[in-house]
């Protein structure tokens, strides 16, 4: 048995465990379906998404340094609503799901306030009147998706690991 045939997850595999997960630990017993199937889109993406990936745009970021380098410093593509989505989706992964690992480097506010921005940028840029709606409400709740992404990393790091042969249904170790 090959490891990788074990610990493959493919997008639509990560999205489901990333919605079912997000709604559970949502600070409201039903958040909007629309906004939560986003949120968990961007977490499924950077999931399933190399750090070097040349082929998938956005890659996942290294971190907030290099999100500050492409996106703050580098103003040439401020203009286009699909970069400012990827610069704020990236903000929301960081401060959010890596809040912890992050907030003795670098201040998280900050970063998060550019992340509402972004998506504010996306949606007064966009054509599409539905995706700019979302970029709208992701800018408006963006502190909001910020804690329930925080809220599940830290449920994550607290519930114990298990991989299980999906064609036995064992668990191999845990």
């Amino acid at each position: 048995m090959v490891t990788a045939d074990i610990l493959a997850v493919s997008h639509q595999q990560a999205l489901r465990f990333f919605f079912e997960r997000l709604r559970d630990v949502s600070e409201r017993s039903d958040p909007p379906t629309a906004e939560l199937l986003y949120t968990a889109s961007v977490l499924a993406h950077f999931a399933t998404t190399s750090t070097a990936s040349m082929q998938t745009f956005p890659a996942s970021p290294k971190g907030l340094s290099q999100l500050f380098e492409i996106f703050v410093l580098d103003r040439s593509q401020q203009a286009d609503p699909e970069v400012m989505e990827a610069a704020a989706s990236q903000c929301l992964l960081l401060t959010g799901f890596f809040r912890d690992q992050l907030r003795d480097r670098h201040n998280v506010a900050w970063f998060a306030m550019l992340g509402a921005g972004f998506y504010d940028s996306a949606s007064r840029l966009g054509g599409d009147r539905s995706w700019t709606q979302m970029m709208g409400q992701m800018a408006a709740r963006f502190e909001f998706w910020r804690r329930q992404m925080h809220r599940l990393a830290q449920e994550l790091r607290e519930t114990p690991l298990l991989i299980v042969r999906p064609e036995a249904g064992r668990a191999m170790w845990n």
